[in-house]
C-alpha cells in the first residue's frame, strides 16, 4: 500500500484573526495593574466594562461598544467598593446588568443607564455579603435569571439567588482559593479548579462532588466545559513546569483521555471554547499570540488549526457574545484584548474566509440567546430542561429545545429583551445557608465599621476579663470553704478524740 498523509478537511482550517483599526480601538483607560488572574474585562453587545486602576478602592468603567477612540481621563466609573475590584461579569439575560467583586469581601449588582454613564455610579441595585474573604471569582448561571455564582478565599462557593438578594446554597468541598468556575450547557453540573491541585465536578443544587481528579502529572490552573459533549478540558502545568492541556471525560475524572503540552512559558493559560462551531481558544497572559484548535470526539480529539500573533502582551481577554457578531463578514469569535502598558483595548475578530456575501448557515448553527430559559425558584427546585422529560413535556408548549433558549443569527438580533431586573427590598438580617450565619464574620466595610468593630472587641475582652476574675475569686471563696468544712468534721471526728 502505498503512503498518504493524513489529512483533514474542516470549514474552519483558514481560520485568521483580524486587528481592528486603530480608530476601531479603545486608548487611554489606566487597565489595572492588579496581578489576580483574571481577565479584568467583559463584554456584550451594548457596553465594554474595564477595571481600572484607582487609588481608596476599586472601580471600572464602563464604555458602549460603539464609543471608540480616545476615552476622557475623567470619563465616568463605577466606584462603590472599598477595595480593589477582581472580577466582574455581564448579566448574560440583562444588558445593562453586570455583577462585581472585590477585595472588600463584597459581591455588588449595577444596573448601567441604556445611555451609558453621565457621571461616576456608587449606588448599586444590590450588596451581596456572605463571604469572610476577598471574593475572586463570579459566573452567572448559563440558563436561569437571577443566579449567580461567588467563589472566595474562605473556599467557600455562595449560590446567590438575586429575586430575594439572599444566598441560597454553599458549596464548601473545596480545601484551598477556587481558581476557576465553569457550567456545562444547561447549567446542570459545575467544575472546578482549585489550588489544591484537584479538578471537581458538582452537582451545584445539592453541593455533591461527582466527580475529582488529583493528579501530580498534571496541575490544573483552568477548566472549561466543552459544550454538550460530555467532556472538559483543563489548562495547566506538567511537572516539568511546562505548559500544557488535557482532555477529560466528565463522566470519569480517572485519566485525562489526552496531554498535550504546549510551550515552556510561564504565562496563565486561558481556554475559550466556542460550541457552535467546537473551535477552542487558547490564550496565555503575557503572550501576545491566541491558538486555535478544533474538538472532535474522535481520534486525535485535539486538532490544530492556526495561530494568531501579535508583538503586544495580553494581560486579560473579553469575548463578546455571538449575538453580538458581525455575521456578515463572517465573524465567529471576537476577543477585546487588554493591552496595560500602551492603555489599550483591541478587538481582534476571528474570521472565516467566505466569498460569498449570503448567511452561512453551516457556521452559524441556533445558539443561546438572551431569554432564560428557567426562573431562579424552577433551578432552584431542580428542574433541568432538557434532563427532565416530564418537565419536558410539561413545557412543550413553550420549551422545544434542550437547555438554553436557542435563537438565529439569521436576520440579526435586534429585539429588544422585555426582562426587567427588579432589586429586592432587604432587611439587615443574617444569611444562615447550611446552618452557618454568612453575615457572623464579614469584615467591616469603612473605616468607622472599622473603628467600632475594634472599640466592640476592646469591650468585649474587659468584660470577659472582669467574669474571669470574679469566678477566680468565687473559687478561692469555695476553696476556703470546703478546707473549713474538712477541719470542722475531722475536729468533731470521736476517733481522732479517743487517740488524743
Amino acid at each position: 500500500m502505498s503512503w498518504r498523509p493524513t489529512y483533514r478537511s474542516s470549514k474552519f482550517r483558514n481560520v485568521y484573526g483580524k486587528v481592528a483599526n486603530r480608530e476601531h480601538c479603545f486608548e487611554g483607560i489606566p487597565i489595572t495593574k492588579n496581578v489576580h488572574d483574571n481577565h479584568f474585562c467583559a463584554v456584550n453587545n451594548k457596553f465594554l466594562a474595564i477595571v481600572t486602576e484607582s487609588a481608596g478602592g476599586g472601580s471600572f468603567v464602563v464604555i458602549p461598544v460603539t464609543q471608540f477612540g480616545r476615552i476622557d481621563p475623567h470619563y465616568p466609573k463605577v466606584c462603590g467598593h472599598q477595595g480593589n475590584v477582581l472580577d466582574i461579569k455581564w448579566n448574560p439575560f440583562h444588558d445593562n446588568i453586570i455583577a462585581s467583586c472585590s477585595e472588600d469581601s463584597s459581591v455588588r449588582i449595577w444596573e448601567v443607564p441604556d445611555d451609558g454613564l453621565r457621571r461616576n455610579l456608587t449606588e448599586s441595585v444590590l450588596e451581596l455579603y456572605g463571604h469572610s474573604r476577598r471574593v475572586g471569582l463570579i459566573e452567572w448561571h448559563p440558563t436561569t435569571s437571577g443566579i449567580l455564582f461567588s467563589a472566595g478565599y474562605d473556599y467557600k462557593i455562595l449560590i446567590w439567588n438575586l429575586e430575594i438578594g439572599e444566598p441560597v446554597k454553599m458549596i464548601d468541598c473545596h480545601t484551598d482559593v477556587i481558581l476557576c468556575m465553569s457550567f456545562n450547557t444547561e447549567g446542570s453540573l459545575l467544575a472546578t479548579s482549585c489550588k489544591d491541585k484537584k479538578l471537581r465536578v458538582i452537582e451545584p443544587r445539592s453541593g455533591k462532588v461527582l466527580q475529582e481528579a488529583n493528579f501530580k502529572n498534571h496541575k490544573v490552573n483552568r477548566v472549561v466545559f466543552l459544550g454538550n459533549m460530555k467532556r472538559l478540558l483543563t489548562t495547566g502545568v506538567s511537572r516539568w513546569n511546562t505548559r500544557q492541556i488535557a482532555l477529560w471525560d466528565q463522566e470519569d475524572l480517572s485519566m485525562p483521555i489526552i496531554e498535550e503540552e504546549i510551550d515552556g512559558l510561564s504565562g496563565l493559560l486561558f481556554p475559550f471554547y466556542d460550541a457552535d462551531t467546537h473551535m477552542l481558544y487558547l490564550a496565555g497572559k503575557g503572550d501576545g499570540n491566541i491558538r486555535y484548535y478544533e474538538i472532535t470526539l474522535e481520534k486525535p480529539y485535539l486538532q490544530y488549526l492556526m495561530e494568531f500573533r501579535s508583538p503586544a502582551p495580553q494581560k486579560g481577554l473579553g469575548v463578546m457574545p455571538k449575538h453580538g457578531l458581525d455575521v456578515g463578514a463572517c465573524e465567529v469569535f471576537r476577543f477585546y484584548k487588554l493591552v496595560t502598558l500602551k492603555g489599550l483595548i483591541e478587538p481582534i475578530s476571528m474570521i472565516v474566509p467566505r466569498r460569498s456575501e449570503t448567511y452561512q448557515e453551516d457556521i452559524y448553527p441556533m445558539t443561546p440567546g438572551t431569554e432564560p430559559a428557567l426562573s431562579a425558584d424552577e433551578w432552584l427546585s431542580g428542574i433541568n430542561r432538557g434532563k427532565d422529560l416530564l418537565k419536558l413535556i410539561e413545557f412543550m408548549s413553550v420549551c422545544t429545545h434542550l437547555g438554553p433558549v436557542l435563537m438565529s443569527l439569521k436576520e440579526g438580533y435586534n429585539r429588544p429583551n422585555k426582562l426587567v431586573f427588579k432589586a429586592p427590598v432587604k432587611e439587615k438580617k443574617g444569611g444562615v445557608v447550611n446552618g452557618i450565619d454568612l453575615l457572623e464574620n464579614v469584615p467591616p466595610r469603612t473605616e468607622n465599621e472599622l473603628l467600632q468593630m475594634f472599640f466592640r472587641q476592646q469591650e468585649e475582652l474587659r468584660r470577659l476579663k472582669d467574669e474571669l476574675t470574679q469566678k477566680d475569686i468565687k473559687i478561692r471563696q469555695l476553696e476556703l470553704e470546703l478546707n473549713n468544712i474538712r477541719n470542722t468534721s475531722h475536729n468533731l471526728d470521736p476517733s481522732h478524740n479517743c487517740a488524743m
